[in-house]
């Protein structure tokens, strides 16, 4: 479609900056835009029905992808709602993580948690404090396949009580052949708490903070009768 006036349409453009690179083009823009060039178009030659239709048409989808834009907004939002709201459920539920962290209160460690997927004659056991700095190794012999559980005396390489806090660990196997043994690990805990940060949630438990999405089980407390 050919608009002699068009220098004009896009100078006036410019003054809304409409035209900028930056710039979104929102429908109010688009529909400015075409107004704009209906009055600045050439008497002699006006804009054909097709040309006009094909522009309407064009700022009908822009208007239909802005309103499924705000919708699936609004659908965020709820969603993000519904999950804050499930986390709260999780207090006084113990769950369990796929993360391999775990925490050292008064002294004492919490059990270390994993799952070896076959037979190992020998398993590793590397501990890191929250800088990620290896604080101490544990070595097993043979474990049977399943999960396992190690405890640790809470003491470094050093042979000193490491301090209270958040601890992480890394586990390796092999089996008598000397071949990689898969490990899964994880660490479970009551829920006392939940923390929303920076869009995610997080499960407060043992002091440590387990993502939501990182729960792979979840029980109820168990009532014992007196």
């Amino acid at each position: 479609m050919s608009i002699s006036g068009l220098d004009t349409v896009q100078s006036g453009v410019n003054q809304q900056g409409y035209s900028k690179a930056k710039d979104v083009l929102g429908k109010d823009q688009f529909m400015t835009l075409l107004v704009t060039q209906l009055q600045h178009q050439d008497p002699l030659n006006p804009m054909d029905s097709t040309g006009f239709t094909a522009q309407l048409a064009q700022f009908s989808s822009l208007e239909q992808l802005q309103n499924v834009n705000s919708n699936l907004s609004h659908l965020s939002a709820t969603q993000a709602s519904l999950s804050n709201a499930q986390a709260v459920s999780y207090i006084g539920k113990t769950v369990v993580s796929s993360i391999s962290e775990f925490s050292v209160r008064n002294g004492t460690a919490d059990s270390i948690c994993f799952n070896l997927q076959g037979g190992a004659a020998a398993v590793k056991i590397g501990v890191y404090d929250a800088a990620g700095n290896l604080v101490s190794t544990i070595e097993k012999a043979k474990m049977a396949a399943g999960e396992q559980t190690v405890d640790w005396d809470g003491v470094n390489q050093k042979g000193k009580k490491v301090p209270d806090g958040k601890y992480s660990f890394e586990v390796s196997a092999v089996d008598t052949g000397n071949q990689p043994v898969g490990v899964n690990t994880y660490t479970s805990g009551k829920v006392t708490g939940v923390n929303y940060k920076n869009g995610s949630v997080y499960l407060l438990a043992n002091q440590i903070e387990i993502p939501l999405s990182s729960v792979i089980k979840v029980t109820e407390p168990v009532d014992v009768e007196n």
